[in-house]
């Protein structure tokens, strides 16, 4: 025992295992994850396949390189633990090395990054400190024993054991979660759930998953099988595809995703046309994506332009934009398609070069409307120019078009009324002859930060004087104050011109403000945002000056926005190809979908992270229902993933249009026959 103890492979195996378990332990605990389920036994088996081969290099190494190497592997360790749950809390999401402009969000903030760290982050630097301190008491009594075939012949011991066990957990599925809706053995090849993977693989798994998916892509041939929805058998929207085509399509293709995909979207039952169709055919529509807009904008007393739409549109009191990674891109991406974006991607960036017939502009287009989209910053975060035009954008403007004052400096961004301003010149321009328009604008003056000082944050930071809200929070406020502001010079022009009345506003938060801590935004707010994803919690409002005001209680997100507003203005759009709902449909399921797969209404909600419901009423699910629920997400997810890799609207496009010029030649030839035999007959 004594020479087993003092072998330096044993010693170097034993040190990295139990000081990486212990970081993984100290992190599930600052996460508040569960320490008692089927995942740590995985995660040791993990840490002992690593450990492992760690400890059987380095006994070919001399006893310093040891300690160096032991050193440094605890201290990355605790350092990119404390990272994940730094980000984690400042963004929503883990880091994945899959979304490199995760880096650029953090770097560009620093200051609000680090001062959103809780200080019990720095636990997992305790085996590394640990270890320190050992290393320094027993520092006269190291030895370096080394014996190469013993640490061979245990190695390949520990590995045959561990590994075999390790597989086990990975592909049978009763070490999965009863309500899991994404396999460990999905996870494990495609680390495709960033959250429920460092739940079940534990944040160093992740690490290695995440890399191996980025060198080593897994591409997983889904099969959707049946339809997990509300059945839908009132069908009184024309299909606007001719199913005789697709199915025509489906017949001849030979690309099992494409097939899979064709067989998904045609079998959806089509919502019933409802009281509102049409409501708002002909009329002029600005959608405004309001960055980092939460519901302190809902303070009537320092935002009385935007109370103004609140009170007397639509105003749907549970919408949530579920942030992900680069929420702002996705969001706004996900809005004009009604397509989840890809969890660990930046979604509309990578896949700039694809093409959505389906789109809000491209419904725009084919109703003859003037579409134009504006943002008052530059290109540097986001290719909006690419994504806009492809998407089907008439023109888009970015600040330099614009003409608009701004400052290259992250904290000091251009002024919202400004941009208004000049979006109104663009209407001018654009409707000379009084066509109707569409447009869809993202704004920028309330992005953080909020921890320095900058013109925007201090220009009416002593609008809040009186009250006793942390200073990150006036500053934020004093960007809303700008946004406002912008919001009362666009209602104002329209009227002036003439057209407020013929033009449909929609709003919508593109996400919380990062970089304020939840416990200074409940200082102002009358809920708890630390609970529940309740931070998520954003406004979304459909205003028109004619329109009767009313308060929606049902719960929601970006993902309805298009179908519903495609309904309201009695667009030609097929409903099948929207992954999310018209909200104001009688068939309506009251849901909020999270990034995670996570979901969200009046009686529950679930983390899929934890696998774990809680309820806020006495109606609870059956297991089967809960079940229903998240395979019908995790299939919308899926297939929205599948819809965006492969460009698949545009592949649709392509081949419905060929074998329809196929079939109106069809056509056209049996008339010509029959026209002849007609004619044959006469003479006859």
């Amino acid at each position: 025992m004594k020479k087993l103890v003092n072998n330096s492979f044993f010693k170097t195996y034993m040190v990295l295992l139990i000081g990486l378990l212990l970081v993984e332990v100290i992190f599930k605990l600052i996460s508040g994850a569960n320490l008692l389920d089927l995942s740590m036994l995985r995660i040791f088996l993990g840490l002992n396949i690593i450990t492992t081969l760690i400890a059987f290099i380095l006994n070919f190494f001399n006893k310093v390189v040891k300690i160096v190497v032991t050193s440094l592997v605890l201290f990355l360790s605790g350092l990119y633990a404390c990272l994940q749950a730094g980000f984690y809390n400042f963004l929503g999401v883990y880091m994945s090395f899959q979304t490199s402009s995760q880096l650029d969000a953090v770097t560009d903030y620093i200051k609000d990054f680090l001062g959103s760290f809780h200080p019990t982050y720095f636990l997992t630097f305790i085996p590394f400190v640990i270890f320190l301190v050992l290393l320094i008491v027993f520092r006269k009594h190291l030895k370096d024993n080394v014996s190469k075939k013993w640490a061979s012949i245990s190695s390949l011991i520990i590995l045959i054991i561990c590994v075999s066990l390790y597989s086990v957990t990975v592909v049978n599925t009763a070490f999965d979660d009863k309500l899991q809706s994404v396999s460990n053995k999905e996870l494990f090849l495609t680390a495709s759930n960033p959250s429920l993977t460092v739940k079940e693989y534990g944040t160093l798994g992740f690490c290695f998953l995440d890399v191996k998916a980025m060198l080593f892509p897994v591409v997983i041939e889904n099969e959707y099988g049946v339809i997990n929805e509300i059945k839908k058998d009132n069908n009184e929207f024309t299909r606007y595809i001719d199913d005789t085509a697709w199915n025509m399509l489906i017949e001849k293709e030979t690309n099992k995703k494409y097939n899979s995909l064709n067989n998904y979207f045609i079998n959806r039952s089509i919502a019933s046309k409802n009281e509102y169709t049409g409501m708002f055919k002909d009329k002029n529509l600005i959608v405004i994506m309001m960055e980092s807009v939460n519901d302190i904008f809902l303070d009537p007393e320092y935002y009385p332009n935007f109370n103004k739409l609140v009170s007397e549109g639509w105003y749907w009191e549970n919408n949530y934009s579920p942030r992900n990674s680069c929420a702002t891109m996705n969001n706004e991406f996900s809005g004009m398609t009604s397509l989840y974006s890809i969890y660990n991607t930046c979604t509309a960036s990578k896949y700039k070069k694809n093409t959505y017939s389906t789109s809000m502009f491209n419904l725009f287009n084919d109703t003859n409307y003037v579409t134009f989209s504006a943002h008052n910053y530059t290109e540097a975060y986001y290719p909006r120019k690419s994504i806009h035009t492809n998407m089907g954008s008439g023109e888009y403007y970015g600040v330099g078009k614009l003409g608009i004052k701004y400052s290259s400096e992250y904290r000091n961004w251009s002024n919202d009324d400004d941009f208004l301003k000049q979006v109104l010149n663009i209407i001018d321009k654009k409707t000379s002859n009084g066509e109707p328009f569409m447009t869809w604008l993202t704004t920028v003056s309330s992005h953080q930060p909020y921890s320095v000082s900058s013109v925007q944050g201090d220009k009416y930071y002593n609008m809040t004087k009186d009250t006793k809200y942390p200073t990150d929070v006036r500053r934020y406020m004093s960007k809303l104050k700008i946004l406002d502001n912008g919001l009362g010079i666009l209602i104002d022009g329209l009227e002036a011109r003439g057209i407020l009345d013929d033009t449909v506003i929609v709003l919508y938060g593109d996400h919380y403000p990062y970089g304020i801590s939840t416990k200074r935004l409940n200082k102002v707010l009358d809920y708890d945002t630390s609970k529940d994803l309740n931070a998520e919690r954003v406004p979304f409002v459909i205003y028109n000056s004619e329109m009767e005001s009313k308060v929606f209680s049902e719960y929601t997100s970006y993902i309805n926005i298009l179908p519903t507003l495609a309904n309201l203005f009695d667009l030609k759009y097929d409903p099948r190809l929207y992954l999310g709902d018209d909200l104001l449909s009688k068939d309506y399921e009251s849901l909020t979908v999270f990034a995670d797969g996570s979901w969200k209404n009046e009686m529950a909600y679930y983390n899929a992270s934890k696998n774990k419901i809680k309820y806020y009423s006495s109606n609870e699910y059956s297991q089967e229902e809960i079940k229903r629920i998240n395979d019908m997400i995790d299939t919308k997810i899926k297939i929205s993933s599948d819809v965006i890799k492969s460009n698949y609207i545009s592949y649709l496009d392509k081949e419905l249009t060929k074998i329809n010029e196929e079939l109106d030649l069809m056509r056209e030839t049996m008339c010509l026959n029959t026209d002849k035999e007609k004619y044959n007959t006469v003479v006859e």
